[in-house]
């Protein structure tokens, strides 16, 4: 018995029975069909493979993962090759960017649309120059226009603001997206790169910290907006410090006190290969450690026997991420829905526009440090393997400083002590 085979198809892309055999037909999912401001249509790519996947891969996905982003597709359907807009869509054909997790590529598309959709003096957009015409110097003009963004404040002053991360990503996607692009063709793509060996200096703006009181607010405002599920998802990662991809790809409900560890929590951390048990109980009392939690908790645990711990709370209750469909790259969790709804709950409760889900983490890191826990303790919170990376998380409060400028003193010696509370000392 022969065995049924068949190619892969790209994102979106069904194959259709017909009286002439198979054909391909570009589908959108229905809740973009109801977007009238979506660039894209469904499309019937007719019974030809090869043009089929040049159809989707290069024009149709970009230009709907653009949108999807934010952005806007080249409006002129004609790409030139040799142009820098076709180098954007040989490298969106190429398996390495397939491979990359769906915020990887709308990083990409995001750095891709500024580069290629900046207008030069003369009207054109650079996405239209042949890549030789595009030099490093050029290349380090650009960066330097889109490097400051004019912006207007709420008095409706104008304000220039600094983007240098968002710059230094859309320098660094076309950097890539040349490198491989040149192995594929040699003979149309410049040997210079331009996009590369920049200088790019890292913005030293730190992962935004939320404090305890902005949790409370923001639990209160999800409850109040009909989104338990974020509540108790950003009171997990404040108190047992696991990351998002796991609290929502990853926590089980049978993580959750089961039959062989009652009084326990199995927290993985898939990045770094870690899990630990947390006690929910304190062996010398016996009182709960985190109630307000597992209230919550055990409440979902009444309702479900297995599955997700954290699901949508509407409709059918889905997982809030969404993994890549079987013909698509495995292991890709794409959590971008979720941290929609976190930015309106954020909003909504009138918390800094600059705070994301991983503030609460961060905050639950900081909150340990100004809790005098040693760096092994909160290592064993976090299951960090070295305390180099601490830095990133336990952020430096007044609290914290004035500790450490106690347990200074508490070394010295009560004569030392005594001079230096006189004046007398250095």
């Amino acid at each position: 018995m022969i065995k049924r085979t068949a190619l892969p198809l790209p994102r979106y892309v069904r194959r259709k029975p017909s009286k002439k055999g198979w054909t391909y037909h570009f589908d959108l999912p229905t809740w973009a069909r109801k977007r009238a401001d979506c660039p894209v249509k469904n499309e019937m790519l007719g019974r030809d493979y090869a043009q089929m996947v040049q159809r989707a891969e290069t024009r149709l996905l970009p230009a709907f993962d653009a949108w999807v982003s934010g952005n806007s597709a080249p409006a002129d359907d004609t790409i030139i090759t040799g142009t820098l807009d076709w180098m954007f869509g040989e490298y969106r054909a190429d398996r390495r960017y397939k491979q990359l997790s769906p915020k990887q590529r709308r990083n990409h598309e995001r750095g891709f649309e500024m580069v290629g959709g900046y207008v030069l003096k003369d009207g054109q957009r650079l996405g239209k120059l042949p890549l030789a015409a595009i030099t490093t110097a050029i290349v380090d003009l650009i960066y330097e226009k889109l490097l400051v963004v004019a912006e207007v404040d709420a008095d409706g002053n104008a304000i220039e603001r600094e983007r240098r991360t968002t710059a230094n990503h859309a320098m660094k996607s076309c950097r890539r997206a040349w490198n491989i692009v040149f192995r594929l063709h040699p003979g149309i793509v410049p040997h210079v790169n331009p996009f590369a060996a920049m200088g790019l200096e890292s913005s030293s703006k730190e992962t935004p910290t939320a404090n305890y009181e902005e949790l409370r607010a923001f639990r209160t405002t999800a409850k109040d907006m009909e989104l338990p599920s974020l509540a108790t998802a950003a009171l997990i990662t404040w108190e047992w410090l696991q990351r998002e991809t796991d609290i929502f790809g990853t926590l089980n409900v049978q993580h959750y006190r089961p039959k062989d560890h009652p009084d326990a929590v199995r927290v993985v951390h898939e990045k770094t290969g870690e899990e630990n048990w947390i006690p929910l109980f304190d062996p010398e009392t016996g009182a709960a450690l985190y109630p307000e939690l597992m209230g919550e908790l055990d409440a979902i645990k009444r309702e479900r026997i297995g599955g997700l711990m954290i699901r949508r709370d509407w409709g059918d209750m889905e997982p809030w991420p969404t993994w890549p469909k079987p013909n698509e790259e495995p292991d890709l969790l794409d959590l971008t829905h979720m941290s929609r709804k976190v930015k309106q709950v954020i909003r909504k409760a009138g918390l800094r526009d600059e705070l994301s889900f991983r503030s609460f983490r961060h905050g639950g890191f900081t909150e340990a440090g100004d809790a005098k826990l040693t760096d092994r303790e909160i290592m064993a919170q976090g299951r960090h393997k070295s305390a180099k990376v601490l830095g990133k998380y336990v952020k430096r409060t007044m609290e914290q400083v004035a500790e450490g400028a106690r347990k200074r003193r508490g070394t010295r010696s009560p004569k030392a002590s005594s001079s230096s509370a006189n004046g007398d000392g250095a």
